[in-house]
This record gives C-alpha cells, structure tokens and sequence, in this order.
C-alpha cells in the first residue's frame, strides 16, 4: 500500500515543521539543547551516527539553500514557511 520513499516524503515537512517550532525557542528548553547539542562521551568506532540538525541540512540543500544557517531560516517564519510549504509539494498522493 505505501512505499518507502512515499512515507520519507510524508515524514520530512513534518520534521520540518517540528525543528522550525524548537529553533525558535531557543535555549529556554530542554528539546533544543537536545536537537543542537552534542553528545558528551567516547563514540563508537565506524561512521558517526546521523544527527537530526544532519537531517535538517540535508533537507535544506534539497531547496537549494546551501550556507544558510537553518536556526535564522526558521526564525524567520514567512522564508521557513515557504521552505516546508515546498516541501510539501514533493509529496506523491
């Protein structure tokens, strides 16, 4: 019934809206020292883990939107809503 890629393309401006929602609380919260933070500890051999802010970039250079620091992009709701808005248009029905 779903694809994989169709639940990816569902599940990303959903992420989208979410981190717009944490980047503007800033360090008030817990959630955003979460999503920006890094990990205290040795990591394990191999490639390093994803990160969701790896995420969020990955996204963004889909729009084109390469160099751009994604904390003031999402400050500025008008330019973040365009960018989830776009987003959402890749979505397969």
């Amino acid at each position: 019934m779903y694809s994989s890629s169709n639940i990816v393309r569902m599940i990303k401006p959903k992420r989208m809206r979410l981190v717009g929602h944490v980047a503007c609380l800033r360090e008030r919260r817990g959630i955003y020292r979460v999503l920006v933070g890094k990990s205290e500890g040795t990591r394990p051999l191999g490639r390093p883990r994803r990160r969701w802010e790896d995420n969020i970039k990955m996204g963004l250079r889909e729009f084109g939107c390469r160099g751009v620091d994604w904390i003031e992009l999402a400050e500025d709701r008008g330019r973040w809503r365009a960018v989830v808005t776009a987003e959402m248009k890749l979505r397969v029905p």
